[in-house]
């Protein structure tokens, strides 16, 4: 439960800051264009150095990158919250992002070292619905804190992320191999990650970002593999990116974020431009957040009972049918069909991001989990980087509906990539 509450405070990072954009703009003197780079700038930061705090937590164990993140994400909340220009926010968004990104893939390596068997499906389960009911009042919260306070106040918020270390100190483990990072490694894949995102952004920020981001993809994801081949067991061991299982699973359930970020744009997006209140909108997220805190009593028994990666599939459908529902909802400007939407994304990410850890984490050995994990959060939030572009590059020119209606394809298309590990194994004789 502690370690969901960080994760959704990073979260929140996201969806407290979105109802503040138009304030803060104007407070600023920028237009929303420019304004949604607060986001995006957290976004990308938040995905291209997961894999690097897996890794470094392989090394030297879990307390001190996670002490590091926090302290990072403390600093760039605290910057951002006196920001006195515009250039200065966006530099402490990324700090902020670079620090947060260090709670997904930490917290659930804490979890996979601690717990086995059934406990740990519950206890995945628990992590991601607690941070997933965080992240969904992040749109209250912030119109409250925003309307009470001003907006700088809402970017303070994940400071609060650094009252919850005491209490995990004790669980923090500090074992780790020893062996020394591999900094060339690292960098490049950072670098090539972030070309991804870049590119996946680019529809709804220009050329230029698409072209640098297509020219860091172009150098790196060559670079990258000479690395693997100088280094089989450097930042990037060679038995996660060649085990299939991780690889596909990942891809697979980067549909389910896709979905995810969708949503936590398009309600507030449908809503506010029919007139509600900031606060009013983030009422609107409440039942969703109610069941992501019921979601990890089903998530457990699920995982136990079909198995990690059928679970996986069922994520993908709901995530699909919630898109499906949300088109309706946009199409009718329906508050009503939009929550049930936000509520069935809500139970599809309760579901798909621990089956996503579990598998993972029964696929790889334990010297290269953290690394694994990282790799594979890295994954997942590209995903939501997907879903957050299709709707903010889609939504203008052909409609919200239309943008979803595309998105709602990519889970059943993660289905395809997800299939071979679906097949039973084979009994041996």
């Amino acid at each position: 439960m502690l370690l969901g509450l960080l994760f959704g405070l990073a979260g929140m990072g996201s969806s407290s800051a979105a109802v503040t954009l138009s304030l803060m703009g104007d407070d600023l003197g920028v237009g929303p264009g420019l304004a949604a780079w607060t986001i995006s700038l957290y976004v990308l930061m938040l995905a291209v150095t997961t894999a690097l705090y897996g890794r470094i937590s392989d090394l030297v164990g879990v307390r001190g990158p996670l002490l590091a993140g926090l302290v990072l994400m403390s600093i760039g909340a605290l910057v951002a919250a006196l920001a006195p220009t515009f250039p200065v926010l966006l530099g402490a968004r990324m700090v902020q992002g670079a620090g947060a990104a260090a709670v997904p893939t930490l917290g659930v390596a804490v979890l996979s070292a601690r717990y086995s068997g059934e406990i740990r499906g519950l206890a995945f389960g628990r992590l991601a619905g607690v941070a997933a009911a965080v992240s969904c009042l992040g749109p209250l919260i912030g119109g409250v804190v925003e309307a009470a306070f001003g907006w700088r106040a809402v970017m303070a918020l994940p400071i609060l992320g650094a009252l919850v270390v005491p209490l995990l100190w004790r669980a923090l483990s500090t074992d780790g191999s020893g062996a020394r990072l591999d900094v060339v490694g690292a960098i490049l894949v950072a670098l090539t990650a972030a070309g991804m995102v870049l590119l996946v952004q680019s529809p709804s920020a220009g050329l230029l970002v698409a072209a640098i981001g297509a020219g860091l993809l172009i150098l790196g994801v060559p670079a990258v593999r000479a690395t693997v081949r100088r280094r089989p067991d450097g930042f990037l061991p060679v038995e996660v990116i060649r085990n299939s299982t991780v690889v596909r699973s990942a891809v697979a359930a980067s549909s389910v974020p896709a979905a995810w970020f969708a949503m936590l744009i398009a309600l507030p997006a449908v809503l506010l431009s029919a007139g509600w209140e900031a606060w009013e909108v983030g009422l609107a997220m409440v039942p969703s957040a109610v069941v992501a805190l019921v979601v990890p009593q089903v998530t457990g028994p699920t995982l136990n009972r079909i198995g990690p990666a059928r679970a996986l599939a069922v994520s993908a459908v709901v995530a699909s049918a919630a898109l499906l529902v949300a088109t309706a909802g946009a199409h009718w400007t329906s508050a009503p069909i939009l929550v049930v939407a936000i509520i069935l994304v809500t139970f599809a990410f309760g579901l798909g991001q621990p089956a996503l850890s579990a598998v993972v984490g029964d696929a790889v050995q334990q010297e290269v989990r953290g690394v694994a994990l990282g790799v594979s959060t890295l994954l997942f939030l590209i995903g939501g980087s997907v879903g957050s572009a299709v709707v903010a590059g889609i939504s203008g020119p052909l409609g919200m509906p239309a943008a979803l209606l595309v998105l709602a394809v990519l889970p059943l298309l993660g289905l395809l990539v997800l299939r071979p590990t679906l097949r039973p194994e084979p009994v041996s004789a």
